[in-house]
C-alpha cells in the first residue's frame, strides 16, 4: 500500500464560482443569468414564504375551519359491554356501585378528573347500580331492563 504524501480532491471535485455580469464575453453578461424583467431580476429580491410567482398561495387555497369552545366538557367514555365483562370476570365487586374513582382505580378509564359517560353499546344481564355523570339513553334502558339503577353525579 502507497501513501499519498500530497493529496488532492478527485478530478472534477473543484469547480470554479460563476462569475456574473462580467461581460458579453463571459456568457454571463448582460442580464447575468437573472433574466429580463421582474422582481426577481432586480437587486434586494428576496421571495416571501408560500409565494407561488402571483398563483394564489396554497395557504390562501385551502380551506379555513376550526373552532374549539372553551366551554366543551369531554367526557371519559365507557360501554356497558365493558362493565358487564369486569363485573363476571370479578375486576368490578358484584352488587358494589360502579363510580368514576372505582373505574379509574381498576384502569378501566384513565386522565385525572373528566368526567364520566356510559355509552349503549352491548348488552348488560347483571343488575349494576352505577353511579356517573352520564348515561346514554340506550344504555340506561339496558341496565335498568337487567335490573340495575342509575344515579347521576353533578359535573364540577
Amino acid at each position: 500500500m502507497t501513501l499519498n504524501l500530497n493529496p488532492r480532491p478527485a478530478k472534477g471535485a473543484i469547480k470554479n464560482n460563476k462569475r456574473v455580469g462580467r461581460g458579453i464575453g463571459s456568457g454571463h453578461g448582460k442580464t447575468s443569468t437573472r433574466g429580463s424583467n421582474g422582481a426577481g431580476s432586480r437587486s434586494g429580491n428576496k421571495r416571501k414564504l408560500g409565494f407561488e410567482g402571483g398563483q394564489m398561495p396554497l395557504s390562501r387555497r385551502l380551506p379555513k375551519f376550526g373552532f374549539k369552545s372553551p366551554f366543551r366538557v369531554e367526557y371519559e367514555e365507557v360501554n356497558i359491554s365493558r362493565l358487564e365483562d369486569s363485573v363476571k370476570s370479578g375486576r368490578l365487586p358484584k352488587g358494589e356501585t360502579i363510580t368514576p374513582a372505582l373505574l379509574r382505580s381498576i384502569g378501566m378509564i384513565k386522565g385525572g378528573h373528566a368526567p364520566v359517560k356510559i355509552l349503549g353499546n352491548g348488552d348488560v344481564t347483571v343488575p349494576i347500580t352505577v353511579q356517573v355523570h352520564k348515561v346514554t339513553k340506550g344504555a340506561a334502558a339496558k341496565i335498568e331492563k337487567a335490573g340495575g339503577k342509575i344515579e347521576a353525579i353533578a359535573a364540577a
